[in-house]
């Protein structure tokens, strides 16, 4: 599996991304497996069915409830998680998907999370959704997960809540936490386009908001939605092969990239408070953060930084300029490099699995080695020299086991 690509056309729900997955590819035992280490198995009956909107096929997802519990408290649905018998990652992330809607949901209601009590979210159909997409995406395991910005609709919604307006209140506090635009050009449509469900799977699981430049298709799949709209109502999940200009090109070393600069001099900060702010952009995904003292103006000592970032973050890179530091104006510019592949793993050695990094040569050749925490926390507790951990990890080194691709 290369890149996912999900189009909300217009808007998106659990439901409707649950049966395009389905239609993807994914199998239904899949989903009903993850489904079975919650012990939920005897709760609902699952059926993919082919449908149409406006002449247009895809699966429609429908969820006969045996269960006709309609609430479960955000510490039932984490309890049911924790003692799940799934993968880290996968728990991880489902658990991801509902503590953002616990956290955005005792937002607007005013109160702590560990007290929201999920009404429509709660419910076993939406359970499975949320499972069932993020199983989808444990599965399939893409490399990167693309989307265009959704439509939300106009008019009301009955809840559990009684009548409320559309958007939620639930779906704008998950839009601005997680920052997501939207697209407002069909918002006169009546009815709910894009649900908290939909939105919170989204807010999770797509690392970028925009649709990239170029790309091939390799296969997709179509969800339909239960409202009757004048356009087709329905979410497109596409494998797409992405080209160099977003995405690395499988096993290329070197890869051509492009990438963003933002630079500025500083000179009214204490060095701890820019110790501080350069961690904060290390932390935030920069790729690298230097920092020089430099004369300034009035033969005041300042600072000379400069962040190195992907292209695709560069307005979010302003605002923590601009939120953590003094500086009232920066430089941003657009260049391109060239940077050998790499990626991250374990090997065993005579101190336990260690971390290691491996890099690619443009020839093919392969050479590894120790993360630098690493070979620091075993001085420490072994209280040698770097060399001589070096050493020994040289020495008693297996196979490399990678935990990630190249990248």
């Amino acid at each position: 599996m290369e890149e996912i690509l999900i189009e909300c056309s217009p808007g998106v729900s659990g439901d409707m991304l649950l049966g395009a997955f389905h239609d993807l590819g994914v199998p239904k035992s899949i989903i009903e497996k993850t489904l079975e280490a919650f012990g939920l198995d005897n709760l609902y009956d699952l059926h993919f069915r082919e449908s149409k909107s406006c002449s247009i096929r895809g699966i429609k997802v429908q969820i006969d409830k045996i269960d006709q519990s309609t609430q479960r408290d955000w510490s039932s649905i984490k309890d049911l998680i924790l003692k799940a018998r799934l993968e880290k990652k996968l728990k991880t992330r489902i658990y991801e998907v509902f503590e953002s809607l616990a956290l955005a949901e005792g937002k607007v209601h005013g109160i702590d999370p560990e007290e929201v009590h999920f009404h429509e979210i709660g419910a076993i159909d939406s359970m499975v959704d949320i499972i069932g997409v993020c199983a989808s995406i444990d599965y399939l395991k893409p490399k990167k997960v693309f989307c265009n910005a959704p439509t939300l609709g106009r008019g009301f919604v009955q809840t559990d809540h009684g009548k409320l307006q559309i958007p939620s209140p639930a779906v704008i506090e998950l839009l601005k936490k997680n920052n997501i635009k939207v697209i407002s050009s069909i918002d006169l449509i009546e009815g709910e386009l894009s649900t908290p469900t939909g939105i919170a799977l989204l807010s999770n699981l797509v690392e970028i908001f925009q649709i990239p430049n170029k790309y091939s298709i390799n296969s997709y799949g179509v969800g339909i939605g239960n409202l009757e709209l004048p356009f087709p109502n329905l979410v497109r999940v596409i494998n797409i092969n992405s080209s160099n200009e977003n995405l690395i090109e499988k096993k290329i070393s070197p890869r051509y990239e492009e990438i963003a600069i933002q630079e500025a001099l500083i000179d009214d900060q204490t060095s701890e408070e820019i110790a501080n702010f350069l961690e904060i952009f290390r932390k935030k995904g920069a790729y690298d953060v230097s920092c020089q003292t430099i004369n300034m103006k009035k033969n005041r000592t300042g600072f000379s930084i400069q962040v190195i970032l992907p292209i695709e973050k560069q307005k979010y890179f302003r605002e923590l300029w601009f939120r953590y530091s003094n500086t009232i104006g920066l430089r941003e510019r657009k260049q391109f490099r060239w940077v050998l592949l790499r990626r991250r793993g374990e090997c065993f050695t005579a101190f336990g699995d260690i971390r290691f990094k491996q890099i690619m040569k443009p020839d093919g050749t392969i050479s590894m080695k120790p993360e630098n925490d690493e070979i620091l926390r075993l001085q420490i507790e072994n209280n040698k020299t770097a060399q001589e951990i070096t050493k020994i990890i040289k020495e008693s080194c297996r196979e490399f086991k990678a935990i990630e691709d190249w990248k």
